[in-house]
């Protein structure tokens, strides 16, 4: 899920609908099955998206991470979700408790937001924050997001990537029990909790808006 449009000094909230993670000792809900066979309304077969390079990279970096159940995590959704607020309304859960994957370009380099569904990004205020000018934070153009996640914008998910991003998680996501994230592909989720998500990130816990 993810929104391309975005003002000069906020971004708009990429809608990565993933789900919660855990490591060894955590546990997180079982993902319910994709309602109607192995067909989704969009006419994209679960298992092919099941079977998607990006898919497959996130579970990896999952199960590396020690997430329980990783090969079992991913829930591919009836149907396309571009926004938080569409990727909620297929989940049954609020739109805050999206975790949408927003990529960034700081200074040439990639920076990855996680930031809750109801939150827009002021990178003018988030820049010195993080130790960056109030200009520095730039959004990244779909063949940047592309180079450095291996994901394509809207199916841009936290982890799977050819190299490690820096990665910002919003503060706001902490109060929900279970978020959900991208799983590399427009269709694909994952159920994960907050502090499980900043855990296989590395990611630093921040005010985004």
């Amino acid at each position: 899920m993810s929104d391309t449009t975005a003002p000069t000094t906020t971004a708009e909230a990429e809608a990565a609908s993933a789900p919660t993670t855990t490591s060894t000792a955590d546990t997180v809900p079982a993902p319910t099955p994709t309602p109607g066979a192995s067909e989704a309304a969009s006419g994209i077969s679960t298992p092919s998206v099941l079977a998607h390079r990006a898919v497959r990279a996130v579970i990896s970096s999952l199960s590396a991470a020690g997430v329980a159940n990783a090969d079992n995590l991913i829930r591919v959704l009836p149907d396309t979700a571009p926004t938080a607020a569409a990727a909620a309304a297929q989940l049954d859960c609020p739109v805050a408790a999206i975790a949408n994957s927003l990529m960034f370009e700081a200074a040439g380099q990639p920076l990855l937001v996680l930031t809750s569904g109801g939150h827009r990004v002021d990178t003018k205020a988030l820049g010195p924050r993080v130790g960056l000018s109030k200009s520095a934070i730039k959004r990244a153009k779909p063949d940047f997001v592309k180079l450095h996640t291996g994901q394509t914008i809207g199916g841009v998910a936290p982890v799977g990537h050819p190299a490690p991003i820096r990665t910002l998680v919003d503060e706001e996501l902490k109060n929900y029990e279970v978020v959900w994230a991208a799983g590399g592909h427009h269709m694909a989720v994952f159920p994960i909790d907050f502090e499980t998500l900043v855990r296989i990130t590395n990611g630093t816990v921040v005010k985004v808006d």
